[in-house]
């Protein structure tokens, strides 16, 4: 049977006129009746919902997280395979001959901002610390709870939760969008994705249900983010003198989330609200400059040699120990206390989440990472989007985290890290650094860490509602109708505001496991459909049929040109 050439047109209904113009009705609608529903239920019903919530993840622990761990690991082998695969990596994710968009440094530097952001603030100090207080290896004797023999195990855990795994989550999201919409000329969105496996189809119906499980996915995601950005963020109003935000356990009020939330997706909506916008340039650019001088703080007047080695150590650990951590899942044996049931609760607790944070967010930063890679080959993505941001956390987790871990170990800290709330750890670390030369630097360096918090969760409420909006407008990235992005900003910020009420932190995480659940078939059908396509074009190239859409007589392709 001679090969014919591939897919290239996706026809999806959007209305014509009315509210919705431009949008998937069916998308817009159903995705906005599933967050409302959320919203009302967690708002209304905080209490029923939080032990709803709380019975459902545990059944999902259960039964599904060696689903999460193998998964995950699929996507690793999958995008480094495709990497090193000669008919993969040398195809151009664009036309024939083009050239990326956009430098080498912007692209490096627009990745992580994307794929990390708040989660920096937040976790580069504090995993690090929980690990060094708690893991399998404490949990089995190997290693002594806050001991300088845990210290390499706590480094082991934290760059696995924040290295590969995570980055080939975002990758194959990416990769599939990319090479589906720049050489097959399909809508930027996630159903396009899966066009080699379901064809036309994907035009009705089923396009339109992995179409709103993105949406949704995406939206728990990102609400996770923002839940933690916002415990960091009242911890920080706190410490710059602001009170009455924080309980005496260090989390939030009700009203220390409102104050927080209005004003996080109050700017992330008007910066949504401006399209493109110069207020978002400008963000980012503040964005920069202060991470660069947070993290020289860290490295200059931190644990320097301390880093150093937690960061050279601990690639070597992580590496070494990556293929059995890639599949190995504790089964609990049911008894309450038991090590095979801590286990097993410790690995629902870290790994276990991290996949699902990854995944849920891996369409809205999949789709940016598509939007800015075009003209690359697969091999230069691949190992763009999986290395480089993977170093720059190790990067973080070593020096910010290796100076709390530090401060502890010596006893110069005294607990006053460990004790503080995940949130509070970073402004706990540079208090106690600062506070003993001048309580003005410390209070100085509170304010910069609240700013650049701010620009974290400004940009990446931003980014999601416009992402949104892409999936529910059939790929369009042209400018939306003001009410839907209203809508999404005011959605995230109730999803966000109703998760904490009906139980703090754990409800979003609850709550995103289970979202994150749907979308990882989605994803692992992805990566199906991507080495199908791979395979095809392949042997298309060898019978001489064409595979671009610009080289296919009669398809028109998405329109997108490189500038656009």
């Amino acid at each position: 049977m001679s090969i014919q050439p591939p897919l290239t047109e996706l026809p999806i209904k959007t209305a014509d006129t009315g509210f919705y113009r431009g949008f998937s009705v069916n998308v817009a609608v159903i995705s906005k009746i599933i967050i409302s529903m959320l919203v009302v239920w967690c708002i209304v019903w905080p209490t029923e919902a939080g032990t709803i919530l709380g019975d459902w993840n545990s059944v999902i622990l259960e039964n599904f997280a060696a689903w999460y761990i193998w998964v995950v690991t699929f996507f690793v082998i999958v995008c480094l395979g495709l990497a090193i695969w000669p008919t993969a990596g040398r195809l151009n994710l664009g036309q024939p001959g083009e050239k990326p968009e956009f430098t080498n440094f912007s692209w490096f530097s627009m990745m992580f901002g994307a794929g990390i952001g708040v989660g920096m603030l937040t976790w580069a100090v504090a995993e690090p610390v929980a690990h060094f207080k708690n893991n399998p290896s404490v949990i089995q004797g190997a290693t002594t709870a806050l001991g300088a023999d845990n210290v390499r195990e706590a480094y082991v855990w934290s760059f696995l939760h924040w290295g590969l795994g995570a980055w080939a989550c975002y990758a194959i999201a990416g990769l599939a969008l990319a090479f589906f919409s720049y050489r097959r000329g399909l809508p930027l969105t996630i159903r396009s994705s899966l066009t080699p496996l379901f064809g036309a189809k994907l035009s009705g119906f089923l396009g339109n249900l992995i179409d709103i499980v993105a949406v949704v996915a995406t939206i728990l995601g990102v609400a996770q983010t923002l839940g933690f950005g916002v415990e960091q963020f009242v911890a920080g109003l706190t410490r710059i003198g602001i009170g009455g935000l924080v309980l005496d356990d260090g989390s939030a009020t009700t009203l220390g989330i409102i104050v927080a939330l209005l004003v996080i997706m109050g700017a992330s909506t008007l910066s949504a609200l401006s399209g493109v916008g110069k207020g978002i340039k400008w963000l980012s650019n503040i964005n920069m400059v202060l991470s660069i001088f947070l993290l020289g703080f860290f490295i200059i007047f931190g644990a320097t040699f301390f880093g150093a080695a937690a960061f050279f150590v601990g690639i070597w650990d992580y590496l070494v120990a990556l293929p059995w951590l890639s599949f190995n899942v504790y089964a609990s044996d049911g008894v309450d206390g038991s090590e095979a049931f801590l286990l097993a609760q410790w690995q629902g607790w870290w790994p276990v989440f991290y996949w699902a944070w990854w995944i849920a967010f891996a369409p809205f930063v999949g789709l940016f990472l598509a939007r800015i890679s075009r003209g690359r080959t697969i091999r230069e993505f691949v190992l763009g989007a999986m290395i480089v941001p993977s170093l720059m956390c190790f990067v973080w987790f070593a020096w910010a985290g290796g100076t709390a871990i530090d401060l502890e170990l010596n006893g110069d800290a005294n607990g006053v890290i460990l004790d503080a709330a995940n949130g509070d750890k970073i402004f706990a670390m540079t208090e106690f650094m600062l506070a003993p030369i001048a309580q003005l630097l410390a209070w100085a360096m509170a304010v910069v860490i609240v700013v650049l918090l701010m620009t974290f969760l400004v940009t990446s409420a931003d980014s999601a509602v416009l992402i949104v909006n892409t999936i529910n407008a059939a790929g369009d990235e042209g400018p939306k109708a003001r009410p839907h992005i209203l809508f999404w900003g005011a959605a995230l910020g109730l999803v966000v505001a109703g998760l904490l009420i009906s139980g703090g932190t754990g409800a979003i995480q609850t709550a995103m496991v289970i979202g994150a659940l749907p979308f990882s078939i989605v994803m692992a059908l992805m990566c199906v459909a991507l080495i199908k396509a791979i395979y095809n074009d392949g042997r298309r190239e060898a019978a001489g049929v064409p595979a671009v859409h610009s080289e296919i007589p009669g398809a028109t392709g998405n329109g997108l040109t490189p500038a656009e």
